[in-house]
């Protein structure tokens, strides 16, 4: 049986297993110039920072939700206690490699073994990194010149940033060529129905749905990026931090009703629950993507996109 994956505990907060397979698979070099893309804030560019010449964070909530809600919810990946095993898709997990150039303050160490802590509050929420220049942007015409990046970043908000048709072009737009667009995203097992879905969407009614990676790779392919990597795996996570972030606790009550049921022989959620320790876990299934725009398929910039570069 897999053993767990224990965080990372550094002064100032929790580096959670997911985060640094996702660093180690991203590959940063001392050379690269980072531009991250999420729906509101996240760890991903702080923990970018020391290993690269600049990151540039950019908060894109779709616009629609914008106008119904006035604000844009975020849906947080905790950095409570997780299982990482290796994949079980029908993909082959493609070799974590070591992170490239010379490494980040600690010398050339891979970082996931050196990143430094990503900050959460007592109560799991996420931090802004004061340190990292963030803008308000649609991600569908980012403020950037084409070609502006060595590297661009997208975790867990592809599918929540507006029509992935739409926004997969301009993030592949102002990546250089020779670059890697990078994207980590829930993915739905080959095998399983949509049944994961209704959970999520308890949850969340906003959650987009949870593709394949079938399907995901096949998004990316038709924005114009050639698929160079896959990484996928599954993590364990406890129920109760998850069912935390739901915004109706009756929900939240049908949601862990519907997993100890499961437990105890029921009908199948597609989560995969079990009791650990006495604890209610359940099973996430994760793809990280490294592409990069195929020459002579990478859009125009947008109308009324800034051509300003990101640093000097």
């Amino acid at each position: 049986m897999p053993q767990p994956a224990t965080p990372s505990h550094r002064p100032g907060g929790t580096v959670a297993p997911p985060l640094r397979r996702l660093l180690e698979f991203t590959e940063p070099s001392s050379d690269d110039v980072c531009l991250d893309v999420a729906r509101g804030p996240g760890p991903l560019p702080r923990a970018l920072r020391p290993w690269v010449r600049h990151v540039a964070a950019v908060d894109a909530p779709p616009p629609l939700i914008r106008e119904r809600n006035g604000r844009m919810p975020t849906v947080a990946f905790g950095a409570g206690p997780a299982r990482v095993h290796g994949g079980s898709d029908p993909v082959r997990a493609a070799p974590r490699p070591r992170a490239r150039g010379r490494g980040g303050p600690d010398g050339p160490a891979s970082p996931i073994r050196a990143v430094r802590p990503v900050p959460y509050d007592g109560d799991g929420a996420r931090r802004h990194d004061p340190d990292t220049p963030t803008v308000r942007a649609d991600a569908t015409a980012l403020p950037y010149r084409t070609g502006a990046f060595t590297l661009v970043t997208v975790r867990s908000s592809l599918l929540r940033l507006g029509d992935p048709r739409r926004v997969l072009p301009e993030l592949l737009r102002v990546c250089r060529p020779g670059g890697r667009l990078v994207v980590a995203e829930l993915v739905r097992p080959a095998a399983a129905g949509r049944d994961r879905d209704r959970l999520e969407r308890l949850r969340d009614p906003d959650h987009p749905g949870t593709p394949s990676v079938a399907e995901l790779t096949e998004l990316i392919a038709s924005a114009g990026g050639g698929i160079r990597r896959l990484d996928v795996f599954t993590v364990e996570r406890p129920v109760e931090p998850w069912l935390a972030e739901c915004r109706d606790p009756r929900a939240a009550e049908r949601i862990r009703d519907a997993l100890v049921e499961e437990v105890g022989g029921g009908p199948r959620t597609g989560a995969r629950p079990r009791l650990i320790g006495g604890e209610l876990w359940f099973t996430q299934n994760w793809a990280h993507i490294a592409a990069e725009p195929v020459q002579g398929r990478v859009p125009a910039p947008v109308q009324g996109t800034s051509t300003a570069a990101p640093v000097k």
